[in-house]
């Protein structure tokens, strides 16, 4: 195992707190959703066990994910699997649009808006306010959040699925018509007023400065040293580190974006060292994936590409 590939480990490892339900989303998402949406928990159990996760931490999590409906049990003689939901997999298969893509998504020169335009309770609004967030949404004052690209029905149920039904009532989702004149103010502006780009370049700074040394170290040793286990385990943390990366990420059209944004170089850093480990890691899922009859689902080839081979990005 190379040295950058084994420090990337360890560092997970040796984290104080580990937020395990998110980790375990990553999974599902990445790993368990193309093979049917369903697996064996004591089998989820056996591929988490070597990031030294334990088991109760494990089925705490999932218990968790199950009360938030991402999940379901289906009982099968004395053991059970656990099932993607049709909103927690609706939620999945939006996100996978993202992560996956080889390309930012083309910008219409729409904005998105969600007005708060009804009374909320000051806790409710800032879960609201934090929800919105991590979907990408900038905020131009306390009541009127931005995004450019955003689907807003499928904003509208990321909230309900984060027990914010109620808060619906007050809130009122619009385009943005272009109606401006030569003196109005411009998308640059509003980008400068509703996003701190500094800090997401910053944290994708980070994430191209951990992942690159494993990359250049796999195209000189061609996986040669690389396990099929170590293979699976680095492929789930770096979709994981990704997938948080996106979803503070507004995916601003590149007119919008300083020159030098970090976030492309992330984008095909991340789809070169996946394509990488995506063999390896899957003849590990082949061997250790199961259904609690025992049965080992395939990989469903009715699913799109991961990370489609032309990227306008590289011409």
């Amino acid at each position: 195992m190379s040295d950058s590939l084994k420090n990337r480990l360890d560092e997970f490892r040796r984290q104080r707190r580990v937020h395990a339900g998110s980790l375990i989303i990553s999974v599902f998402g990445d790993a368990i959703l193309p093979r049917g949406g369903r697996i064996w928990l004591g089998s989820l159990i056996r591929l988490l066990e070597p990031l030294e996760l334990n088991e109760r931490l494990i089925r705490t999590s999932v218990f968790r994910l199950a009360k938030e409906e991402w999940l379901r049990t289906e009982t099968i003689g004395r053991r059970a699997d656990y099932v993607l939901t049709p909103s927690g997999r609706r939620r999945f298969e939006e996100a996978s649009r993202h992560i996956y893509a080889s390309h930012a998504p083309l910008w219409d020169r729409r904005w998105r808006l969600i007005l708060v335009v009804g009374e909320l309770d000051p806790k409710v609004r800032d879960q609201v306010r934090q929800a919105l967030f991590w979907q990408g949404f900038g905020a131009l004052g306390a009541d009127c959040f931005v995004h450019p690209s955003a689907e807003l029905p499928s904003v509208l149920d990321a909230l309900i699925a984060e027990g914010l039904s109620a808060a619906l009532a007050a809130l009122l989702p619009l385009f943005a018509a272009d109606s401006r004149s030569a003196l109005s103010a411009s998308d640059a502006d509003l980008v400068r007023r509703a996003w701190d780009l500094g800090v997401l370049a910053d944290a994708y700074g980070q994430f191209v400065a951990t992942y690159q040394p494993i990359l250049d170290d796999l195209r000189h040793s061609h996986l040669g040293d690389v396990s099929e286990q170590d293979a699976f385990l680095l492929r789930t943390l770096l979709i994981h580190d990704y997938r948080r990366l996106l979803l503070r990420d507004p995916e601003l059209p590149e007119v919008l974006l300083p020159a030098d944004w970090p976030g492309q170089q992330a984008r095909l850093l991340c789809k070169e060292l996946y394509k990488r480990l995506e063999p390896l890691s899957a003849r590990h899922l082949d061997q250790m994936l199961c259904l609690a009859d025992g049965s080992v689902p395939a990989e469903d080839a009715t699913l799109p590409e991961r990370f489609p081979q032309y990227d306008p990005l590289t011409q």
